[in-house]
């Protein structure tokens, strides 16, 4: 699927000349970006590089110091709070530790996003919940508890959670860290799956290589906090650029050298 790189279709998250310090460290130099419907991007660079800080920009967990993030065409800086809660619904989130809570069940993890707008009818609970469960492949399980439950499961656990909402786009925070190679390729089965059969669009932070040759539309490369190189896979591997290419190699050395 490269409808990324179709000028026909309208972004659903676009952003423009986004700035932001923390202290004296310039984290992000003036990012431009547009993520379009139904793509799954792989946002890749070294640790540190701003990636983390973009996606939070995008759930507009972070306060706006300059620049432009929109979602669905409405800008994000300046809006209520109440207005920022409804845009947060389009955007789930996969936190990289699966951020369950040890003291509940699968079903109540996966329904706590619901139950926080107000949702509260058992039988619609129930069935939105089953649901999301089905679709990772977790149906079943809904009365297990966190601490019966492998590291693979957690990750679909929490992926539940991010759909149960039912949005628009989905972000992960490393999903495949602490994974074996099987499990890893369960998760990159799930976030294609989420893109074809449910038109979801997927913005994915990870260094796992196997995965990002997997499941990318699009490779954005963030380096310094600016964006250094966007592409295909195909147009990645044949990059003649040394940071790509050391990238590609799995250095996890200095980048500036």
């Amino acid at each position: 699927m490269n409808n990324a790189l179709s000028p026909n279709l309208e972004p659903l998250i676009s952003i423009r000349r986004l700035h932001k310090h923390f202290g004296d460290a310039h984290v992000l130099r003036g990012v431009d970006l547009d993520i379009y419907r139904g793509e799954t991007v792989c946002l890749v660079g070294a640790s540190g590089g701003g990636k983390t800080v973009l996606v939070k920009h995008i759930l507009a967990l972070l306060e706006f110091e300059s620049g432009s993030v929109q979602i669905d065409g409405i800008e994000l800086s300046g809006l209520s709070e109440r207005a920022l809660s409804l845009i947060r619904k389009k955007i789930g989130m996969m936190f990289q530790n699966g951020a369950l809570f040890d003291s509940m069940s699968v079903e109540q993890n996966v329904a706590f996003p619901l139950i926080e707008t107000g949702i509260r009818d058992d039988a619609d609970l129930d069935s939105r919940v089953r649901e999301a469960l089905k679709i990772v492949r977790l149906h079943g399980k809904e009365k297990m508890m966190p601490s019966e439950l492998s590291g693979g499961m957690k990750k679909r656990v929490a992926l539940a959670r991010a759909i149960i909402d039912r949005p628009e786009c989905i972000c992960y925070d490393e999903p495949h860290a602490g994974l074996d190679p099987v499990t890893a390729d369960t998760i990159d089965k799930l976030i294609k799956c989420l893109q074809y059969d449910h038109g979801i669009t997927n913005v994915v932070i990870t260094h796992d290589l196997r995965s990002i040759f997997r499941i990318a539309d699009r490779i954005i490369f963030m380096y310094n906090g600016r964006i250094h190189w966007q592409g295909t896979c195909d147009e990645i591997h044949a990059s003649n650029d040394p940071i790509i290419t050391r990238f590609i190699a799995g250095s996890d050395g200095d980048w500036d050298n």
